[in-house]
């Protein structure tokens, strides 16, 4: 692609002039860690994370957005005689039991049943293997290219593991999905089938962390304990996940607290209007920005904030003439449009404040939008 370089906007100061010093990366007990900004994919902590491990139950995650995306969650689902004598945790369904999907995936995040996810690969896939087929496919669609599953349960089977990064931007893409939000943030949960309601046994979520929202938990003796979990403060989402962590709540929360204080998502540009000459003409010409850009920085990153603006005279798009990049250190990390003709939204914003220069103008009296 061509792009011709109009203007290089000056750096973003955003920051005061003494910036306040950095705090030190947390230390944790894992093996493998990482801590992304869910929004940007950002990592902002990483301790062995790009490693392949061994990942016990919080392969489940993967067992249960696809579950949700089936469309079958009010469908039931027979227990098979293999369901039914899966090792490990359960949720003790009978051999020719039915149960909801929708049940058998709470029964599968909360209690981590080994049998939920079987009875569930098999009516969603058509076979336990046929399922599993459906999971690598999604994750080589997610880019986990450091994963391979053999099993929707996480039992540790040869050929069957991931890394922190990879399970990080698995958890990333099921938070978009609100069915997923609401189960993996349930505390408890009673099935149609059940008298006895299921408590969810990711702690953090139930007893340690007030900002937290979701998680799965995971644990067998070759592996160790594994946990993916998320939380939410002042707007910022973030995920955490640890592998072989024999103090994984601690982590969990030690990141968390760390992030939260050290970064701040920052809003690098707004639609708006603005202006451009191209090279060699004195002819001034009127763009638009078609969205916001926020991005995770912390106090010392935004005064390293810069953006280019270009416009390419090759994109098919007629309303789509370029492109505004913001850099850190010489990184891209994030790219609006650049616009012909106004998007709605900033037009609204433009009518509004031609209206207020004009009240300004006749009336004298300065106002408050």
């Amino acid at each position: 692609m061509r792009f011709v370089l109009v203007a290089i906007c000056s750096i973003i100061l955003l920051t005061t002039l003494f910036p306040v010093k950095g705090h030190a990366a947390p230390q944790v007990s894992a093996n493998h860690a990482v801590l992304m900004e869910q929004s940007t994919g950002r990592v902002l902590f990483e301790k062995q994370a790009y490693s392949k491990a061994n990942i016990a139950s919080i392969t489940k995650i993967m067992t249960a957005i696809i579950a949700i995306e089936s469309g079958k969650m009010h469908e039931k689902a027979k227990a098979s005689r293999k369901a039914i004598y899966t090792e490990g945790s359960s949720i003790y369904l009978e051999e020719g039991e039915k149960m909801r999907l929708k049940d058998l995936v709470y029964g599968l995040m909360l209690r981590s049943g080994n049998d939920a996810a079987v009875a569930i690969s098999e009516h969603v896939g058509g076979s336990e293997a046929g399922f599993v087929y459906l999971m690598n496919e999604k994750a080589s669609w997610l880019g986990m290219n450091d994963t391979n599953f053999a099993n929707p349960h996480g039992l540790d089977e040869e050929g069957h593991y991931s890394t922190a990064y990879d399970m990080a931007t698995l958890m990333r893409y099921a938070m978009k999905n609100p069915t997923f939000q609401k189960v993996t943030g349930a505390t408890s949960y009673l099935a149609e089938t059940r008298i006895y309601s299921w408590q969810n046994k990711n702690k953090l979520l139930t007893q340690y962390y007030d900002h937290s929202t979701g998680g799965k938990t995971g644990y067998t003796k070759q592996t160790g304990r594994t946990l993916v979990s998320t939380a939410e403060k002042d707007d910022m989402n973030l995920i955490a996940v640890t592998l072989n962590a024999p103090d994984d709540w601690r982590d969990h929360i030690t990141m968390f607290e760390w992030g939260f204080e050290e970064y701040n998502i920052e809003t690098l540009t707004k639609p708006k209007r603005l202006v451009y000459r191209l090279p060699e003409s004195n002819d001034i010409y009127t763009a638009y920005i078609d969205k916001a850009i926020q991005y995770p920085l912390t106090k010392q990153e935004k005064s390293k904030v810069s953006n280019q603006l270009f416009i390419d005279e090759t994109i098919s798009d007629n309303n789509i003439i370029g492109k505004n990049i913001f850099y850190l250190n010489g990184k891209a990390i994030a790219t609006t449009n650049v616009l012909n003709e106004a998007p709605k939204s900033v037009n609204k914003k433009l009518f509004s404040s031609n209206i207020y220069q004009l009240f300004k103008y006749i009336s004298g009296v300065d106002v408050l939008w």
